[in-house]
Order: C-alpha cells, then structure tokens, then sequence
C-alpha cells in the first residue's frame, strides 16, 4: 500500500534527521491520503501543499521531470522492466557525470566531486596530513 510505504519512509527520515516543522509537497495521492495525514498530524507535523499546476512553487522538481521526460521517456518505449532500467540507468550516468550543468559553471557535478577528492588528498599530502 502506497500510504505505508511512504510513513515507513518519512518515519526513517524523522528518526535519522528529526521531525521538520513542515514538508511541501504536491497534491499527490501519496501525501494527500488520510492515513499519512492523520498520522502527520499525530506528530504535529504540519503539511504545506503545492496548488494544482503551481509549477513555480516546485521549480527544481519540475525542471528535472522536463530533462527527464524530453531526454528519455519522449523518445524511448520500454517493453519490459530491465529495459527500462538499463535506459535510465545510462541516462542518469549522462545527467550526472557528462551533461553540463549551468548551476556548476557548465561542468558536470560527478567529475567536480572526483576533483575535489583528488585536490583534498594531494592538500593533505603536502602538508603531512
């Protein structure tokens, strides 16, 4: 069932990270069911919800499903689930480690992570670390 799957979930979240003062979400069935308001609410844990078609409120999110649905899914048509997931596997390795990124200067974020890996161990290096 949907509404266990995402309590068990943000039940994780909170022990690991503690209990927010509120989450956004969009009007899915996921955060809208009763039984995962209910139990939001037994937490005093207050839900803000993103209006219907608000595509400014959830920007990052909606930038990412148009790469993904104008990069992939437009152009694919997955016959069975293992094809599905070697696609999207290949296509996650392109958005994150080859496409270029203007939040990152136009570099991928994978490699800058290996660089500044790389930088941090011949810092420490040098300096006896």
């Amino acid at each position: 069932m949907i509404s266990e799957d995402v309590i068990d979930q943000l039940f994780n979240l909170f022990v690991l990270r503690g209990i927010p003062e509120h989450t956004r979400s969009d009007n899915g069935p996921e955060f809208t069911a009763k039984a995962i308001r209910k139990w939001l609410v037994r937490l005093g844990f207050k839900t803000l919800f993103i209006e219907p078609g608000s595509r400014w409120e959830n920007g990052y999110i909606e930038s990412f499903n148009g790469k993904l649905r104008d990069g992939l899914l437009n152009l694919e048509i997955f016959t069975t689930l293992a094809e599905a997931q070697v696609f999207i596997t290949d296509w996650r390795m392109q958005y994150n480690q080859v496409r270029a990124h203007s939040s990152l200067g136009y570099r991928p974020p994978a490699p800058e992570t290996i660089m500044t890996a790389v930088t941090t161990l011949k810092v420490v290096s040098l300096f006896g670390g």
